[in-house]
């Protein structure tokens, strides 16, 4: 990363979020019809966040059509519960683009919404920024995402409710659809696991500084 971030600021990035992790969906995580959640499923959480951004910028730099992931694990007993984390930056953005937007995602370039994210405002152990090819995919017919041959994740069930789901990454006031995830495969070290049935969640979101 460079030393001079401030080139990056002012940032907005605003696009469409997917991700799924290990508890039960509803993800007992979520804000659902405007109460807060808990503790995770099993008391140990992991899976994968990831952004596509439709209409970005960071200083005078493009960072529309870009995507990136992050692949985490907390544990709820824990004491902070803070979260070990790795971030996968896009393959087809040029080396300020990737720096401006790990940046942003890591908090290092503030705005509020992303000071507020877990990662960003508990201690925690980032692992590595690393850049990588990435595909996402959303729609009405469902969300995929991959990662180069480490990560995919695929759901296309949502959850029958007429409760109104929030989740706190792409923020409590954005309401998104809950889903039953066909996958969630990682096998992406230190992080490893094959799951399916488990949850998953999409919306849009919008950060900025």
């Amino acid at each position: 990363m460079g030393e001079d971030l401030s080139q990056y600021t002012p940032w907005r990035i605003a696009g469409r979020y997917f991700e799924s992790c290990n508890c039960d969906a509803i993800c007992p995580c979520r804000m659902v019809d405007g109460n807060k959640g808990g503790r995770s499923t099993h008391g140990i959480c992991f899976g994968v966040l990831s952004w596509l951004i439709d209409e970005g910028r960071a200083g005078d730099v493009e960072l529309a059509g870009l995507a990136a992931a992050l692949v985490c694990r907390y544990d709820d007993d824990e004491p902070g519960s803070p979260w070990t984390f790795l971030v996968h930056v896009d393959a087809r953005g040029d080396e300020r683009q990737r720096e401006a937007l790990a940046s942003i995602l890591l908090g290092r370039l503030g705005g509020d919404d992303v000071l507020a994210l877990p990662w960003v405002r508990k201690p925690s152990e980032l692992v590595r920024v690393e850049t990588s090819p990435i595909e996402l995919t959303t729609g009405p017919a469902g969300h995929e995402l991959r990662v180069g041959q480490k990560i995919e994740a695929r759901a296309v069930r949502p959850v029958g409710t007429g409760e109104v789901v929030r989740c706190i990454i792409p923020g409590y006031h954005q309401p998104g659809t809950e889903y039953v995830a066909e996958e969630l495969a990682v096998d992406d070290t230190p992080f490893e696991w094959q799951l399916a049935g488990n949850c998953a969640f999409a919306s849009s979101f919008a950060y900025a500084s």
